[in-house]
C-alpha cells in the first residue's frame, strides 16, 4: 500500500494544483449561491478522478497488471507513452505560455460562470476531471502505478480513493478558505485566481516535465527489470 501512494502522491500533486479547476471554483464562490456550487463542482470533480481510475484499474485487473512479482510489460509500455506524452505537452505548454505583458486567455466558459446553476457547476466539474484530456493522462498514469504494484482489490480502492482525495485539495482549498474567513476571503482569491491565470501555462510545463521524466523512469525500471 505504501508504495501505491508514494508512486502516485507526484500525479496526485500535479492534478491538484492544475490551475483551470481551481480558478473555477473561484468564480463560482463569487456567483449568486457560491458556496453551494463550488461544493457541488468539488463533488463532481471528485467523482470523476474515482470513475476513470477505477475504470483502469477494472481494464488492468482484466488484462492482468504484472507478471510474477514485476510490473507487466504493457504497465511499462503504457507508462512510457504517458510519461512522453507529457514531456510533448510541457514543451507545448511552455511555448505557448503568454509572452511578458501578455494577458493570460481564459476558456470561454469561465466567461459564463455567473450564470452557472447548481447542475452546471456539478457538470463543470465532473468534466474538468473525467474527460479532460491533461488530467485523463495524469489519472490513468496514476491507476496504472496503483496497479502495477499488485495490491489486492479494496487495497486498490484505498489507494484510489486517497489519491483522489489528495488530487482534490486543490479545488476544495478555496471553498474551505471560503467557509473559515467568509467575506475576508474575497481579496485573497481573487490574487489568487489572478496569479494562477497568469501563471497557467507556467505552472503545467513544469508539472508536466516533473511528472513526464518520473514516468518515463518507472517505464525504464519496469521493463528493464
Amino acid at each position: 500500500m505504501g508504495e501505491a501512494l508514494g508512486g502516485v502522491l507526484p500525479l496526485a500533486v500535479a492534478v491538484a494544483v492544475f490551475p483551470v479547476p481551481v480558478i473555477a471554483v473561484v468564480l463560482l464562490l463569487g456567483s449568486a449561491r457560491g458556496r453551494t456550487k463550488a461544493l457541488a463542482f468539488c463533488v463532481a470533480w471528485y467523482l470523476g478522478l474515482v470513475i476513470v481510475g477505477a475504470i483502469v484499474l477494472v481494464v488492468a485487473g482484466a488484462v492482468g497488471p504484472t507478471e510474477g512479482s514485476e510490473p507487466a510489460t504493457w504497465v511499462s509500455i503504457l507508462l512510457l507513452a504517458l510519461g512522453a506524452t507529457l514531456l510533448w505537452l510541457a514543451v507545448k505548454q511552455w511555448l505557448g505560455r503568454p509572452r511578458s505583458g501578455a494577458e493570460a486567455p481564459l476558456p470561454g466558459w469561465m466567461r459564463k460562470v455567473d450564470e452557472f446553476t447548481i447542475v452546471k457547476a456539478a457538470s463543470a466539474g465532473f468534466a474538468l476531471s473525467a474527460l479532460n484530456p491533461k488530467n485523463l493522462l495524469l489519472v490513468a498514469a496514476a491507476a496504472a502505478e496503483i496497479a502495477e504494484v499488485g495490491l489486492s482489490g479494496s487495497q486498490q480502492a484505498v489507494a484510489l480513493v486517497a489519491f483522489a482525495l489528495i488530487a482534490s485539495l486543490g479545488v476544495l482549498s478555496p471553498l474551505a478558505l471560503a467557509i473559515v474567513r467568509g467575506e475576508g476571503a474575497d481579496r485573497l482569491l481573487a490574487r489568487l485566481r489572478t496569479w494562477m491565470a497568469a501563471n497557467n501555462a507556467v505552472i503545467m510545463a513544469v508539472l508536466f516535465l516533473l511528472i513526464g521524466a518520473k514516468l518515463i523512469g518507472d517505464a525504464i525500471s519496469g521493463l528493464s527489470a
